[in-house]
């Protein structure tokens, strides 16, 4: 049980026995015992600099892609949720981003600056932050493709600049250190007339609209896509496109998209997943690998 009054005096504000529910798009999810919004980077240096080094860290985004256990998350949880989080500037061809920024917010500074080579960023639900772990990406682009730089702090308060080759980024993965926080990414560009990205960035969300499920509780793609075969394709030859594991289930318009119905819990969701990952190794000989990242421990 952590000692709250160890906890070091912070600007920003603490939330305590947070529900991970509200921070998740699947809904689901126990407490987290303590969670952090620092309120600028000097607060959260601050922090990491004093807090007791045995309290168990970990740091989210806006939760697109990860399932919190129903037993919740003991020690802190960092969000980084202040705008000051979410700064923006474009300089010599390179935009920088901070980690905060939500990722469809981008798309009125392509357009006004007619930046290039960023627009399928915009699709990708959560922010700026979340791209590197998975080295996100859709449409044929990827964050490798674009990404110069970043500045992280790590879990003592220091302060690095690293360049996109310190991630070593490969497909939906990246040698990416438990201990870093993402601060700001600097993004190669290309010059393109607004009118270009603006069309390109309303004919991917038009494809996500009509292809993959949307207005629903889901965490986007469940698992990574093997070198044989698309995920979905291997879910459904297995007969997982009908299956449900209490009110956890797979999109019926694109069954590589998981869905929480309302009623279904992280034990349901990751029981499905899980259920899926042996009935497509035993048919297939094929280990499907999580594309959502799951955090936290079980229910006793």
């Amino acid at each position: 049980m952590l000692n709250i009054s160890s906890l070091p005096k912070i600007n920003g504000e603490y939330k305590f026995n947070e529900p991970m529910s509200r921070h998740t798009w699947l809904n689901t999810g126990g407490n987290a015992e303590v969670m952090f919004l620092p309120q600028d980077i000097n607060d959260l240096q601050h922090f990491l600099q004093n807090i007791d080094k045995s309290i168990p860290i970990f740091i989210i985004g806006s939760g697109s892609n990860l399932l919190v256990r129903d037993g919740g998350i003991d020690g802190v949880v960092i969000k980084l949720t202040n705008k000051n989080f979410a700064s923006l500037k474009f300089e010599n061809g390179i935009l920088y981003c901070g980690a905060g920024l939500q990722n469809f917010s981008l798309k009125k500074v392509l357009i006004e600056n007619k930046i290039g080579g960023l627009e399928f960023i915009c699709s990708i639900p959560g922010t700026i932050g979340g791209l590197v772990r998975s080295n996100a990406g859709c449409f044929g682009s990827e964050l490798s493709d674009v990404l110069e730089k970043a500045t992280i702090m790590d879990f003592n308060g220091n302060i690095t600049e690293v360049t996109a080759k310190d991630f070593n980024l490969s497909y939906r993965n990246s040698n990416f250190p438990e201990n870093w926080i993402i601060l700001e990414l600097a993004f190669k560009t290309s010059q393109k007339s607004a009118e270009e990205i603006l069309k390109t960035i309303n004919e991917n969300a038009e494809y996500r609209k009509t292809h993959q499920p949307h207005n629903v509780r889901t965490a986007g793609s469940t698992f990574k896509n093997p070198a044989k075969m698309p995920a979905w394709k291997l879910i459904k030859a297995v007969g997982g496109d009908t299956l449900k594991i209490g009110g956890a289930s797979f999109s019926p318009l694109h069954c590589n998209f998981l869905i929480n119905d309302g009623t279904a819990n992280a034990k349901d969701i990751e029981t499905l997943g899980n259920t899926i990952i042996e009935k497509v190794k035993i048919q297939e000989n094929i280990t499907l690998e999580w594309e959502v990242k799951i955090i936290g421990k079980s229910q006793s």
